[in-house]
């Protein structure tokens, strides 16, 4: 439960941010005329082709520049470890592509720098990497992951580590919800310290309510959906949404259709449900767009032309190696992978243009596409 002192701050925290900085955005016109408002999306990747950086319209993403070493565990089931030396080259990597694309790319390293790629045309991008296993134990580590560009770390991903429980963890006992550690407060200090972000995407619910809790700054969501749409583990309760929206954070809803909606075919509506949603339990200024899949769309799907029954198979495996766990969700099987209509490069949009035709205010829309995530990097990235 959050203190009433605590509440008051951050209540008080978002209320500043949003006022301030939203008041500093230009005035939007209507849908039809030319857009002002920012397209900024949650989580993508940078793509091979860069060509689709300007086709997907993005003034600006948080880019995941992780790299990955697969690990078994002991129960036989396999873990992606974001290892300190893999993540370290793939960062640098990463830093240079920016470095020798000037005319598309913009490195994000303060959050003003989205006006700056605004005013020059260019796509700024904020690098994130998905799970703290990178640290390796060393918080040091933290201070050469900055100097790099690194902007936003997630605290794990889908497993525990030493700083954090994970949607997925399970025992011999049914152990699942596990708090933030010590070592997880202490890494939140360090990166409000050093002014990063602190992601609880793939986070257990008490470890996101605890890492709220624990940080002096707003905390996001990067990439994820409701609990209360789509019963499932990697889906978060209205008290982790409620929680983060009350730190002056963001919530961002992604693209992973079987996380999004039970209803076969999804559809574009099922997206904007999942995001109303989260903007009436978190408010307004906490609902924003995530993808996790690259700018063009889930590469698979791509190629079979979008059928989600194909599609599908080749989650099947690891999806009943967790219901034999009886890991919350994995107990019915996904029939579906996307949405056709935003398995596309042009997803943003589209959103856009169904948010109008929903009929949510300019201002919700403004918000909602790009305008809470140049909020919270803005009061952050500073």
């Amino acid at each position: 439960m959050i203190k009433a002192c605590d509440l008051h701050r951050r209540q008080l925290l978002k209320g500043l941010g949003a006022a301030t900085l939203l008041s500093q955005l230009p005035a939007f016109p209507v849908l039809g005329a030319a857009r002002r408002h920012p397209y900024i999306d949650g989580l993508s990747f940078l793509p091979s082709d860069l060509a689709d950086v300007k086709a997907s319209g993005l003034d600006a993403f948080i880019c995941d520049v992780s790299d990955i070493e697969a690990i078994k565990q002991l129960d036989g089931t396999i873990n992606y470890k974001r290892t300190f030396k893999a993540c370290m080259a793939s960062i640098k990597q990463a830093r240079q592509r920016v470095a020798d694309n000037p005319q598309i790319l913009l490195l994000g390293e303060k959050g003003t720098d989205i006006d700056a790629a605004l005013d020059s045309q260019r796509t700024s991008v904020f690098f994130q990497i998905q799970g703290a296993d990178c640290v390796e134990g060393d918080l040091n580590l933290i201070e050469e992951f900055h100097r790099q560009g690194l902007r936003v770390l997630q605290l794990t991903h889908h497993y525990g580590n030493e700083y954090a429980g994970g949607a997925l963890d399970f025992d011999a006992n049914g152990g699942l919800n596990k708090p933030l550690t010590a070592r997880g407060r202490e890494l939140i200090s360090r990166l409000n310290e050093a002014n990063m972000l602190v992601d609880v995407s793939h986070s257990s619910p008490q470890t996101a309510l605890d890492a709220v809790k624990a940080s002096s700054a707003p905390i996001i969501q990067s990439h994820g959906a409701a609990r209360a749409l789509v019963k499932h583990a990697r889906c978060s309760p209205d008290e982790v949404i409620r929680a983060i929206g009350d730190s002056g954070g963001v919530f961002g809803v992604f693209m992973m259709s079987f996380w999004l909606t039970y209803r076969n075919p999804p559809t574009l509506d099922d997206y904007i449900r999942q995001l109303e949603h989260v903007a009436n339990v978190g408010g307004v200024e906490a609902a924003a767009i995530a993808n996790d899949f690259p700018l063009r769309g889930q590469e698979n799907l791509l190629k079979l032309n979008n059928d989600n029954a194909e599609g599908v198979k080749e989650y099947l495996e690891w999806w009943h190696s967790l219901a034999a766990k009886h890991v919350l969700g994995f107990e019915r099987e996904p029939q579906h992978v996307v949405i056709p209509e935003l398995n596309h490069i042009e997803r943003m949009s589209r959103i856009d243009h169904a948010l109008a035709k929903a009929r949510f205010k300019a201002t919700d829309r403004d918000r909602f596409m790009g305008g809470n995530w140049q909020r919270v990097l803005q009061q952050v990235l500073v």
